[in-house]
């Protein structure tokens, strides 16, 4: 769907995995070239990869794939100043803007079923769901870019925005628990290797 700009995030330390999570082995390449491809396949117009920790060995992985790098010299400072970064880079004629991070393995049908369900109503924010409980990605109205970017570590980050237009929400479920997935420690990636990173 043109419009669609999705900001990864890949800056962070990944201290608890013990090794860089953007190159971690996904699918027959790394998770970041994974997620980059899972993006563009599932229809939104840019992706922008916000790097931080590790920067130069993530962004070679990066080169190629028709994505941008933007570098985030604050990632120690947390999530939301990555995001605040990936605001700044994406195109300023956005539709809406997607927010996943890359240790949030997604499929192209993922995607795609979740940006669908976005253009295909007017709700200001959409979150999909698997048996009641929110996933990823998350897509929001570009309307709310200078909410977003304003948001903080003190006040919750995105979810500070999440509740302050909870009555336009779209809950959309989906019957994949893979949008919940999240890799955080050596133990949830082979864990999810073995459920869901064999094949395409």
């Amino acid at each position: 769907m043109p419009g669609v700009s999705a900001i990864l995030t890949a800056a962070g330390e990944s201290r608890r995995m013990g090794r860089p999570k953007p190159l971690l082995s996904w699918r027959g390449t790394t998770l970041v070239e994974h997620q980059i491809s899972a993006l563009f396949g599932g229809g939104v117009s840019e992706v922008v990869v916000v790097v931080g920790h590790e920067a130069d060995a993530v962004a070679a992985q990066v080169l190629g794939t028709g994505a941008r790098c933007v570098v985030n010299p604050d990632y120690l400072q947390g999530k939301t100043t990555s995001i605040k970064a990936g605001l700044r880079a994406i195109s300023p004629s956005a539709d809406a803007i997607l927010l996943l991070a890359v240790d949030q393995p997604r499929t192209d049908a993922i995607v795609s079923a979740v940006v669908r369900a976005h253009a295909s109503g007017d709700h200001l924010i959409t979150s999909p769901r698997y048996k009641g409980h929110g996933g990823h990605p998350l897509i929001f109205s570009a309307s709310l870019r200078d909410e977003l970017a304003c948001i903080s570590e003190k006040r919750q980050g995105i979810r500070e925005v999440f509740q302050a237009h909870r009555d336009s929400v779209q809950e959309y479920a989906l019957n994949d628990p893979q949008i919940r997935l999240d890799l955080n420690t050596p133990e949830a990636y082979e864990d999810a290797v073995w459920r869901y990173g064999m094949g395409d």
